[in-house]
């Protein structure tokens, strides 16, 4: 059994990559990371902060998750990035995701940000969301 944060990242990754609309606008495939990949050119996505709680009661043993996803836009286009964390937030908000030794309670889309990163001068936007888990 994986702990609460990698199996909502499984679940999280195995939704987008099946969408062919946030391939589209990834450039033709799903580019979500762990770390920001060597020399790729935007738009791509990796994940951010995550932070999983404990909120267990007396039914059993569950979190309380705040992650980020943040997509980097291309040159000159924070649009770009906007419309791929738009099309995750449509994706992911309320889904009924699989999470491997963990049931999802609720999956919300707490915030959408953008912003211009200081030393690239790249725009990108940022995900933020909020989940329940529970350890089945």
């Amino acid at each position: 059994m994986s702990g609460p944060i990698l199996a909502l990242r499984a679940a999280i990754l195995a939704r987008l990559s099946a969408d062919a609309a946030l391939a589209g606008l990834m450039g033709g495939a799903v580019r979500l990371h762990d770390e920001p990949p060597r020399a790729a050119e935007p738009v791509y996505a990796v994940f951010g902060e995550a932070a999983a709680r404990d909120a267990s009661s007396d039914l059993g043993e569950g979190h309380e998750h705040a992650a980020a996803i943040v997509v980097w836009a291309k040159p000159g286009s924070a649009r770009s990035a906007l419309e791929a964390a738009e099309r995750m937030a449509e994706l992911l908000h309320d889904s009924a995701l699989t999470l491997e030794g963990h049931r999802l309670v609720f999956m919300r889309v707490a915030a959408i940000e953008s912003d211009r990163d200081d030393t690239s001068n790249l725009a990108r936007a940022t995900l933020r969301l909020r989940a329940i888990t529970e350890v089945v």
